[in-house]
């Protein structure tokens, strides 16, 4: 019951964030303070209410459609809001067993903590991504670069945390607990860290490459090199690999669609869905790595008998 009212709370406060979010993304591109003006209809200028501007709530009771213009208001704000809290709700949810566990130590209760708290800020900047990518076809530095700059920052961190921690035990611990063995995990994680640093923007940089070569014009921009940057800094190589094979197939699975259904193709609601540029679709397969990405590896891993 207490994982569920716990869950319930982050996702609560998902909620909130989401709506924050939501008046970035509306007021950034626009050149305009988040601060000011009031959030407003973007057709007839009518300004939104309290009760009007609750997450998920107003929406709904508005059924997506301005009060007085009755123009439509777009699926953009529910979807964001509901994604940072889904995907709050979610990393709170994997966290709890281990904060409630009898036996857990006061470095197994920060790490599971601190964990949970890093996937929460990575979702939320990468939910940010993906929508000014779609809506502006725009990765702006602000988030990449700043974004790896801090992810780079999280990571550091928690390697010295890991290092120091293990240094620091009672030497008997240590001799029971395998110190030369963390150590040796230790820096295989920082190796393939570094190595995720570099070798994620080049991938898209060769990629660029050779679509230049075949096609004589650019096919992918440098913001996608820096969203692979920021998405290395974060999550590591294999976390990285997988969420870049994930962004491909959610691309392929859409094409797909859209050749075997017409009615995609012909100006329908849904026809926005095949637009997604590869940098959205990068941010969405890095969400779903950064929360199910050593599920997804250990059951390739089995099903390949690796």
């Amino acid at each position: 019951m207490i994982r569920f009212f716990t869950t319930g709370l982050v996702a609560l406060v998902g909620l909130a964030f989401g709506r924050f979010l939501n008046v970035y993304l509306t007021h950034w591109p626009a050149n305009e303070s988040i601060i000011g003006p009031r959030m407003h209809c973007r057709k007839c200028g009518h300004v939104l209410s309290w009760w009007e501007k609750i997450p998920i709530f107003g929406w709904l009771l508005l059924r997506g459609r301005c009060p007085a213009c009755k123009a439509w208001l777009g699926w953009r704000n529910p979807v964001v809001e509901l994604a940072v809290a889904g995907t709050w709700a979610i990393a709170a949810w994997s966290a709890f067993p281990e904060i409630i566990r009898l036996d857990r130590t006061p470095y197994s209760l920060y790490d599971a903590i601190a964990f949970a708290l890093v996937k929460m800020t990575l979702c939320w900047l990468l939910i940010a991504l993906a929508v000014l990518e779609n809506e502006h076809h725009w990765l702006p530095d602000r988030l990449t670069l700043g974004g790896a700059a801090l992810g780079l920052l999280v990571s550091a961190a928690r390697f010295s945390v890991d290092f120091f921690y293990w240094t620091a035990l009672p030497l008997h611990w240590s001799m029971e607990s395998g110190l030369e063995g963390h150590h040796a995990e230790i820096y295989d994680a920082t190796l393939r860290w570094v190595v995720a640093i570099i070798l994620g923007p080049a991938l898209i940089l060769l990629i660029r490459r050779v679509y230049h070569w075949i096609r004589g014009r650019d096919g992918i921009e440098m913001g996608e090199a820096k969203l692979m940057l920021m998405m290395a800094a974060w999550l590591g190589l294999s976390h990285t690999v997988l969420a870049f094979c994930l962004g491909i197939a959610i691309g392929a699975v859409i094409a797909l669609v859209v050749a075997l259904v017409p009615s995609w193709r012909q100006g329908t609601d849904l026809w926005h869905l095949s637009k997604l540029r590869m940098g959205t679709l990068l941010a969405i397969g890095s969400i779903f790595s950064a929360l199910w990405g050593r599920q997804l590896i250990d059951a390739y891993i089995e099903l390949c008998h690796f």
